[in-house]
C-alpha cells in the first residue's frame, strides 16, 4: 500500500507545467459550458408548473365551451388562487383552496393536495352572445425579490365559427427569469 501511494505522488511530481496547465484549462472549459447549461435547466424546470398548468386550464376551458352557447362558453372569473403567490419558495395549499366553482368546472389544481407549488393562478372571462374570451394567468416570485414572473394564455369562442372555441396562439411571458 505504501508503495502505491509513493508511485501516485511521483506521477504528479513528474507532470510538467504544460500538462498541469492543460488539465486546468480542460476543467475550466468544461465548467464554462456545464454551469450555464445547468443554471438554464434549473430555471426552465421552475417554469414547468406555470406552462403545464396554463396548458391544462386552456384545454379544459375549450372543452368546457364545446357544448355551451357562446354567451356561456367559459366559467366565471376566478381570482388569483392562492391570493398571494408564495415569495421565494414553494408552499402547499390549505385544504379547499381549489374548491371554487371555476376551478371545479375546469378540474384544475396545480399540484396534488399537500404537494408544494410555486405559482398562483387566475382565470378571467368576458362573455357576450357573439364573442366570449378568457385569460388564464400564473404568477410567482421564485427568488423572493418582489418581482413576479407572469405567464398568460388566452382563448375565445365566436358565434358562427365552425371550429368552435379555441386557444389563441402563443403564451405571454413577463419577467421569466425575474
Amino acid at each position: 500500500m505504501a508503495g502505491s501511494s509513493a508511485r501516485n505522488r511521483s506521477r504528479w511530481q513528474n507532470l510538467g507545467l504544460l500538462e498541469v496547465g492543460a488539465a486546468i484549462s480542460l476543467g475550466a472549459t468544461l465548467l464554462a459550458v456545464a454551469v450555464p447549461t445547468f443554471a438554464r435547466e434549473v430555471h426552465r424546470s421552475r417554469f414547468v408548473e406555470a406552462v403545464d398548468g396554463l396548458n391544462r386550464i386552456g384545454a379544459a376551458a375549450v372543452a368546457y365551451a364545446a357544448d355551451r352557447p357562446v354567451a356561456q362558453a367559459f366559467p366565471p372569473v376566478a381570482p388569483l388562487t392562492p391570493t398571494v403567490p408564495p415569495r421565494g419558495r414553494c408552499e402547499p395549499d390549505p385544504a379547499g383552496t381549489w374548491d371554487g366553482p371555476t376551478w371545479t368546472a375546469l378540474a384544475f389544481q396545480p399540484a396534488p393536495p399537500g404537494v408544494p407549488h410555486c405559482f398562483a393562478f387566475g382565470f378571467d372571462s368576458a362573455l357576450s352572445a357573439t364573442h366570449s374570451t378568457f385569460r388564464a394567468h400564473a404568477h410567482a416570485d421564485l427568488d423572493g425579490d418582489g418581482v413576479p414572473s407572469t405567464f398568460e394564455i388566452t382563448g375565445r369562442s365566436v358565434a358562427g365559427d365552425a371550429h368552435g372555441a379555441a386557444l389563441d396562439r402563443g403564451m405571454y411571458v413577463d419577467s421569466e427569469v425575474e
